[in-house]
């Protein structure tokens, strides 16, 4: 049981990192800070909140999530069948039942991803945004930023590629210069 227990942070944290990394709604991270030192979030506003879901809606956020509870799931079923080979047929058996018993969970995430936004935005400005991403601007954001994204992470990737290259030949360099070749 232990060892499925610490599976499961794991398996948390893999759903964390596939959303924070859905394009449509890319945010800048804000600096990790130890739990007992985190402010209280100031109570946001149900209008807020509501402004934070429809701006939520509007990025077609829950396409990031919507498979959530299915995927925890079967990750937790193969960590148990790892663990328990001889119980294969019953874990087989039981996980469409735990996915059943679970449905709809996943919307847990938008409530509280409607929270977030609604802490970090006034209430205005979160009017502002959804005004702005209905705009032909903002319809053209959303529906190009995925793109942008994902080739900016590739030339990112070539750049990063290019210049380990250029790094290397300078540690080589300011080595022979010592008489000691890399």
């Amino acid at each position: 049981m232990t060892s499925v227990l610490k599976f499961l942070p794991a398996a948390t944290l893999a759903v964390g990192l596939a959303l924070s990394a859905a394009p449509a709604v890319a945010q800048q991270a804000a600096p990790a800070q130890p739990k007992a030192a985190a402010p209280a979030q100031p109570k946001s506003t149900p209008a807020a909140i509501a402004a934070a879901k429809e701006i939520l809606q509007i990025k077609n956020a829950n396409a990031m999530y919507a498979g959530a509870v299915p995927g925890l799931v079967e990750k937790t079923k193969i960590a148990l069948t790892q663990q328990n080979l001889n119980y294969q047929k019953d874990l087989n058996e039981v996980a469409p039942i735990v996915a059943q018993q679970l449905a709809g969970r996943q919307n847990e995430i938008g409530q509280g991803m409607a929270e977030i936004y609604a802490s970090e935005f006034t209430e205005q400005e979160l009017k502002d945004l959804v005004t702005f991403y209905k705009s032909p601007l903002g319809q053209k954001l959303i529906a190009a930023e995925p793109r942008a994204i994902g080739l900016s992470m590739a030339f990112m990737n070539s750049w990063a590629q290019n210049f380990a290259e250029t790094v290397m030949g300078a540690f080589r360099a300011e080595m022979r210069k010592r008489g000691k070749e890399i």
